[in-house]
C-alpha cells in the first residue's frame, strides 16, 4: 500500500474503553484534598514544656511510623479519601457517615494517647495541645458528613439524630477521660468553677437580652406592617443601630448608664456590667426580629385574609387565629437568628465586665495562653450550633404540621 493510498483512507473511530472510576462528587473531592494537604504540612499536635510556650509540632506521618495502633486510623480515612469516586447511594453515603464517626473518634483517641505518653504525671507542666492537622482533618471530615446526609435528603430532625449519634465515639472518649491529658482539657479542669460560673453568665445574658427583644421587635413589625409611615422612619433607624460596631456599642452606652445609675441610687444600674451588656444586646437583636415579624406577616396571602374577614372575624381573631400562626415559621426563623447572634455577641460583652465565656477568652489572650483562648470560645461555637439546629428543628416540625 502505497504513502498516497494510506493518506486517503477514511478514519477510522476509535472507541476508549469507559472508565471504570469516575469523579462523582467534586465536593468530596476538594475536602479530601484539603484534608490530605494538611495531614502533610501541618502539625497534628504540639509539644510545650509549659502552657505559655509555642513548642514544637508533632507530624501525622511521626505517629504513624511508631509501631502501635496509630495506624488503625487509616482504616476510616480510606472511605473519606475514597469519597470524591463512591457512587452516590445510600450504601456509600451510610458508609461515609460510620466513616466520619470512626475517624473523629480516632483522631482524639491517638491526640489522648500521645499527650498520655508525652505529659507525665499530674504535676507535670508540660503540655500537648492540638496542632493545625487536627482542627483541619475533624472539620473536613465532618463537612463531608454533611455533604452525604445532603444526599440522603433526610428530614432535618433524621440529620439532627445521625450527627448525635456520630458525635457519640468521641463524646465518649471525653467523658471517660481518654483525653483529660490535652492541654485543653487540663485548662477545663483547672477552670471548672470559673467554666460553670461562666456558663451560666453566658445563658443569663442571652435569655434576658432576647426575650425583651421579641417583644418590642414583634411589636414593632407588626405595628410597621399596619402603618407604611411608621415602616419607613422605623428601618433606617435600626439599620443605624446594627452598623455600630459592638465594642463601640457598649463604650457609648457606658456614660448614660453610669449617670442613670447615679441618679437612681440603688436600682443596679451602672455603667459597666450587665446594664450597659443587656442594653446593648437588645438593641442589636431588634432589626432581625422586627424584620422577621413584618416579613412573616407580608407573606400571609392577601386571600386567606379576605376569607377570614368574609366568615365575620375580628381584628383580633384574624391576627391570632389566621395571621400569627401563617407567619409562625418565618417569626421563629428571626429568633433563631437573633439568638445565634446573641450567643456570640455575649462573648465581646466580657470587656466591660459582663461575664460569658468571653472571660476566659480575653483571659487566655492576655496571658498568652491559646488553649484558654480555645476554652471560651469552643463552647459560644457548640452553643451556637445547638441553638441553631434545636430552632431548625421546630421550625421544620411546624412546617410539617401547617403543610399537613
Amino acid at each position: 500500500m502505497t504513502a498516497e493510498r494510506l493518506a486517503n483512507l477514511p478514519p477510522r473511530s476509535v472507541k476508549l474503553a469507559p472508565s471504570s472510576i469516575k469523579l462523582q462528587n467534586p465536593v468530596h473531592l476538594l475536602l479530601a484534598a484539603l484534608a490530605v494537604l494538611a495531614a502533610v504540612t501541618l502539625p497534628l499536635l504540639t509539644f510545650a514544656p509549659n502552657r505559655l510556650l509555642s513548642g514544637h509540632g508533632i507530624y501525622l506521618g511521626e505517629l504513624f511510623s511508631r509501631p502501635g495502633p496509630n495506624w488503625l486510623l487509616a482504616i476510616p480515612a480510606l472511605p473519606l479519601l475514597a469519597a470524591p469516586w463512591l457512587r452516590a447511594n445510600r450504601i456509600s453515603r451510610i458508609l461515609l457517615v460510620i466513616s466520619v464517626a470512626l475517624f473523629s473518634a480516632g483522631l482524639l483517641a491517638v491526640a489522648g494517647q500521645e499527650a498520655q505518653l508525652r505529659s507525665g504525671g499530674a504535676d507535670s507542666l508540660a503540655r500537648v495541645s492540638f496542632g493545625g492537622a487536627f482542627w483541619v482533618l475533624a472539620l473536613t471530615a465532618w463537612l463531608q458528613l454533611t455533604e452525604a446526609l445532603r444526599g440522603l435528603s433526610l428530614p432535618v430532625p433524621a440529620r439532627v439524630a445521625v450527627v448525635m449519634t456520630a458525635a457519640l465515639p468521641a463524646a465518649g472518649l471525653l467523658l471517660t477521660g481518654q483525653s483529660d491529658s490535652l492541654s485543653l482539657l487540663k485548662e477545663y479542669h483547672n477552670h471548672l468553677d470559673t467554666f460553670d460560673l461562666a456558663l451560666l453568665r453566658h445563658l443569663q445574658l442571652v435569655f434576658f437580652s432576647v426575650l425583651p427583644a421579641i417583644l418590642i421587635g414583634t411589636t414593632l413589625g407588626v405595628l410597621s406592617f399596619r402603618s407604611r409611615r411608621l415602616h419607613k422612619l422605623l428601618f433606617p433607624v435600626l439599620n443605624v443601630i446594627q452598623t455600630i460596631p459592638s465594642i463601640a456599642m457598649f463604650g457609648l452606652l457606658i456614660g448614660p448608664l453610669t449617670l442613670l445609675g447615679v441618679l437612681l441610687p440603688g436600682s443596679g444600674i451602672s455603667g459597666i456590667g450587665m446594664s450597659p451588656a443587656l442594653l446593648a444586646l437588645v438593641l442589636y437583636s431588634l432589626l432581625p426580629m422586627t424584620r422577621s415579624a413584618l416579613a412573616g406577616l407580608e407573606q400571609v396571602p392577601a386571600s386567606v385574609r379576605e376569607a377570614a374577614r368574609g366568615i365575620g372575624m375580628s381584628p383580633s381573631q384574624l391576627f391570632f387565629k389566621v395571621e400569627l400562626p401563617l407567619a409562625l415559621p418565618v417569626f421563629l426563623n428571626g429568633v433563631r437568628v437573633t439568638t445565634v447572634q446573641a450567643v456570640g455577641l455575649v462573648e465581646v460583652a466580657a470587656l466591660i465586665g459582663a461575664g460569658g465565656f468571653g472571660t476566659l477568652m480575653f483571659q487566655g489572650m492576655a496571658s498568652s495562653a491559646l488553649d484558654l483562648v480555645l476554652l471560651g470560645v469552643i463552647p459560644v461555637v457548640l452553643l451556637a450550633i445547638a441553638v441553631d439546629t434545636a430552632f431548625k428543628v421546630v421550625i421544620s416540625l411546624l412546617v410539617r404540621k401547617i403543610d399537613d
